[in-house]
């Protein structure tokens, strides 16, 4: 699940909230989501 959000979260389709649910939700950690919101290319 973390590779494909963040794949999505590159292309732009997927937003920082969005990424918060998944984390509120379990299928990512609060670390995924930091790692994929601060690398974005």
């Amino acid at each position: 699940m973390y590779e494909i959000l963040k794949q999505r979260y590159e292309r732009n389709f997927v937003r920082k909230d969005q990424l918060q649910r998944y984390v509120a939700l379990g299928k990512i950690t609060q670390q995924q989501y930091q790692q994929i919101i601060e690398n974005k290319k």
